[in-house]
């Protein structure tokens, strides 16, 4: 029973000892998180304000990708309806491209807008081809 009160009292750590707790090797050897942890009040502010700069660059690349003005876009809505009143009948959308001169892609997106504003009315057939014609320009000639 002595023994057992005398192994126990061995156990207990008496103020002022130090502890037998050893770190294993390799535990904390990893360089970049000791980096971080004593620069943080550095890293972590200039993280942000990297993160802040790359979505306004986003923002304003964005913005200015609107390749078309006001101006340059009312010359082609009126170089579309020139185009449109010499073919009566309609024209596609690819044969108004070559004529315009401008990408599809971008003539489809005016076309629909003018569509929207009723100057416009297009017409889809089987094969799906969409004509682009002038509204109120009578079909009997």
């Amino acid at each position: 029973m002595i023994a057992l009160i005398l192994s126990a009292a061995l156990l207990i750590d008496m103020p002022g000892e130090p502890t037998p707790y050893a770190k294993p090797v390799g535990a904390t050897k990893v360089k970049y998180i000791e980096l971080l942890e004593n620069n943080s009040h550095i890293i972590y502010p200039l993280l942000a304000v990297v993160v802040v700069a790359l979505i306004a660059f986003g923002v304003i690349s964005a913005w200015r990708s609107e390749d078309m003005s006001g101006l340059q876009k009312a010359e082609l809505k009126r170089e579309i309806i020139r185009e449109l009143r010499r073919e009566i009948w309609g024209m596609t959308a690819d044969a108004l491209s070559k004529n315009v001169g401008v990408p599809r892609f971008k003539l489809l997106k005016i076309l629909e807008e003018m569509q929207a504003d009723n100057i416009l009315e297009a017409r889809t057939d089987t094969q799906r081809v969409t004509t682009w014609k002038m509204k109120g320009l009578s079909n009997s000639l």
